[in-house]
């Protein structure tokens, strides 16, 4: 006699936010829960399968759990429940919410509030009182956080939240869960080198060797999404060639990272300001990739004005 094949799990709509302290996962959550979702913060990964099947008898409904290192000593126990969730048929996304260490750092200065690994074993106490022993501590802090939540980070979707503002980092994550989770989405992002390199880039390409409409008076006021500056930027060889060859190399790797069953493939756009020429090669590519399905484009400094 056959065995009968365990039930899969009715498909649902869940999101897992988590990401290092100070990374604007209240601002993420705040977000989600304006968009419909039932959330829950800091629940203990021993609960999340029992919770998701109570959750399932109560009715479909789309969830979003918070998990960060507050729950430190569990962490280890999260990845497998991941994957054994998305292998019994769960739509989950898990989004992970990080920024650089001087980010993190000036946010707690200003926030005044203690990191929560402030008191962890790993983490040496101040020596003293003075403010160079408290700033020691809490970069330890950070950085064991860092190491804590690596696994999870790659098993994510990653959102550098750096440079963001909250409405920024409020409609990025709404973006987010509106795609469906079941293949690759395709995230084509400008940005100012001036301002960093955003670190949740797989691709990073550097166009400050075009043709800058900066330098016009009548465009510089304008951004690459205004049809002067599209115009300007097309009648450039260069433009074109380097327009041309940014598409070929996604086109021509997006199925062997479909296959990996990659989440999402993020390509960054830079130039000097983040206003004209990555802005407009970002608006031209998403264009082109259409056809993909899940595309969506961000403007990191053109979207905080």
């Amino acid at each position: 006699m056959k065995k009968a094949k365990p039930e899969a799990r009715e498909q649902s709509d869940v999101v897992l936010v988590t990401g290092v302290s100070g990374g604007g996962k209240s601002i993420a959550m705040h977000a989600l829960e304006d968009a419909g979702f039932f959330c829950v913060d800091n629940l203990p990964p021993e609960l999340l399968l029992d919770f998701l099947k109570l959750e399932q008898q109560r009715g479909k409904r789309r969830v979003a759990i918070a998990v960060d290192v507050r729950s430190a000593g569990s962490l280890p126990h999260l990845l497998p429940l991941i994957k054994q969730l998305r292998s019994e048929g769960v739509a989950l996304r898990s989004i992970f919410l990080d920024a650089n260490t001087e980010t993190l750092m000036r946010r707690f200065s200003e926030t005044r509030r203690p990191h929560p690994l402030r008191q962890h074993p790993a983490v040496p106490g101040p020596a003293g009182e003075s403010g160079e022993d408290e700033h020691r501590a809490l970069l330890d802090a950070i950085h064991l956080e860092r190491e804590l939540l690596a696994a999870l980070r790659v098993e994510s979707t990653v959102i550098d939240t750096s440079q963001l503002r909250p409405a920024q980092l409020r409609a990025w994550v709404r973006d987010l869960v509106v795609v469906s989770g079941d293949s690759l989405t395709l995230v084509f992002e400008s940005f100012a080198f001036k301002h960093g390199v955003p670190s949740d880039a797989d691709f990073v390409f550097d166009v400050r060797v075009l043709p800058n409409p900066y330098y016009d008076r009548e465009l510089r006021p304008l951004s690459g999404r205004d049809e002067p500056v599209a115009r300007f930027l097309e009648a450039q060889p260069e433009v074109r060639l380097m327009l041309s060859q940014i598409s070929a190399f996604i086109a021509q790797w997006l199925p062997n990272f479909s296959a990996d069953q990659r989440s999402y493939l993020t390509v960054a756009i830079g130039c000097t300001g983040g206003q004209h020429r990555s802005v407009y090669l970002v608006e031209t590519l998403c264009k082109q990739f259409a056809y993909h399905g899940q595309v969506l484009k961000r403007h990191r400094e053109l979207d905080a004005k």
